[in-house]
């Protein structure tokens, strides 16, 4: 319920972005109290703040829980309860009504700066030291949205059986992934790329590197003349990197929505250059509030995205990329996750939607790069990690799958779906087999309810 009054109050949330720039509120803890990654107890410990220590308001939650969000000396941005500080009854009920992803504008309390920090630990909004930060090019192409509605699904060995199940669910596209290592030859793609023409499937790469030689010297523009090469071959739409904002995938310490906007136009010009009608779609961050901010170490990805489009990312792309595979729920649902009452908004496909859509002004539209339910049925156990998704069934993976799809293309601003994933068979510490629509024997459920 929390999640969809903080979308009611999207307006208030805005205000309140006014009043953190006119300076905040600085106040001092009055006892030992836990500082958080949201408005509640079930939410992540970020820091325990002995008495006495300063911290810069900005505003309170929407749901009248008396819970207030500030930055700390460290540059740590969190919630705590406003009655375990000096704040007066009166400020409280002035403050402008804030959320997780309304972005936090506010430097530390203190005259001196904040001390630096290690790598990786870069204050919310700030930059690390090493991250480039000059303007990004301008575009070669100044390509307007893109319309309609497709969708797809994510491939692994992508057998004759397996396209066959995607033609019979209504699938028109295929997406591959492919891990770009400096040096590559785009040529070596180029059978992905003709397989699928050949089988009438229209194909996205999604391409990613190494997060380890991103800084090297040269690294941006050898990735973007990769990517152009594989335009030239006939990619009917690239996915520049994934998931960049957290170290799996990007440089830990260097986590930062304006790099990634360097390299994403680079990439934009060279595949425009090459071929104008290969789309462009942005890398999809991990969805996650694991973070309780945006640093070098890493970002939510609300706050991530809303650091691209203040770094100009809108010109460098057709599509808005976006994932979802956390929900244990129908796509209608919008509250009522079992896992707590301030269940992130990750797990509810319409408010992520949203989330995107706002993040970026409504200037640009979607594309689920992943799109998924995991269900164990048929396998042991799912690991500890993923025990969220213990109940779900192979049923309701069809039928959610189903609703998702008409949902996107109802909306109007939903380019591409690709679903996560068809064929994959590992099933381990990363149950990927779980998400997959062909099942152990080789039945499709979801086959059958796309395609009827």
């Amino acid at each position: 319920m929390r999640r969809i009054i903080a979308l009611i109050l999207l307006t208030f949330s805005l205000v309140g972005g006014v009043f953190a720039q006119a300076g905040g509120i600085d106040v001092t803890t009055i006892e030992r109290a836990n500082f958080r990654s949201g408005p509640g107890t079930d939410w992540r410990i970020l820091a325990t703040l002995d008495a006495g220590t300063a911290v810069r308001i900005d505003g309170k939650a929407p749901s009248g829980d008396f819970w207030v969000r500030g930055i700390i000396a460290d540059g740590t941005v969190g919630w705590l309860g406003a009655t375990a500080t000096t704040l007066t009854p009166d400020q409280l009920a002035t403050m402008p009504s804030v959320w997780t992803d309304t972005p936090f504008t506010l430097p530390p309390p203190g005259e001196a700066p904040a001390p630096q920090p290690p790598a990786g630990d870069a204050p919310p909004g700030e930059v690390p030291a090493e991250v480039p930060t000059e303007a990004p090019p301008a575009p070669v192409v100044n390509v307007p949205p893109t319309r309609g509605f497709a969708y797809g699904g994510h491939v692994a060995d992508w057998s004759a059986y397996a396209s066959e199940q995607m033609a019979r669910a209504g699938m028109t596209w295929v997406k591959r992934q492919v891990r770009y290592t400096q040096g590559q030859d785009p040529g070596t793609i180029a059978g992905w790329i003709n397989d699928a023409h050949a089988r009438g499937f229209r194909i996205l790469l999604g391409v990613v590197g190494s997060p380890g030689a991103l800084y090297q010297e040269g690294y941006f523009d050898q990735f973007a003349g990769f990517v152009g090469g594989l335009a030239t071959l006939g990619a009917d739409a690239i996915e520049v990197w994934n998931e960049m904002n957290i170290d799996r995938e990007w440089t830990a310490g260097m986590i930062d929505p304006a790099s990634y906007t360097q390299l994403l136009a680079r990439s934009y010009n060279a595949i425009k250059a090459a071929n104008p009608n290969t789309m462009v779609i942005s890398g999809a961050p991990a969805p996650t509030g694991f973070f309780g901010g945006c640093s070098g170490a890493g970002c939510d990805d609300n706050l991530y995205v809303r650091g691209m489009y203040q770094a100009g990312a809108a010109n460098y792309m057709d599509c808005l990329g976006i994932h979802y595979n956390e929900g244990i729920m129908p796509p209608t649902a919008t509250s009522g996750d079992p896992r707590g009452a301030s269940s992130h908004y990750t797990r509810y496909f319409q408010p992520m939607m949203t989330t995107y859509r706002q993040a970026f002004n409504n200037s640009r539209p979607l594309c689920f790069t992943e799109m998924g339910y995991l269900s164990p049925e048929g396998f042991p156990p799912l690991p500890g990690g993923f025990a969220w998704a213990a109940n779900v069934t192979v049923a309701q993976q069809a039928a959610w799958l189903d609703q998702a799809v008409s949902m996107a293309a109802n909306t109007g601003y939903v380019r591409l779906l690709i679903v996560w994933n068809i064929d994959f068979t590992t099933y381990d510490s990363d149950p990927q087999a779980g998400f997959a629509i062909i099942r152990p024997g080789g039945a499709c459920p979801a086959c059958d309810a796309l395609g009827s």
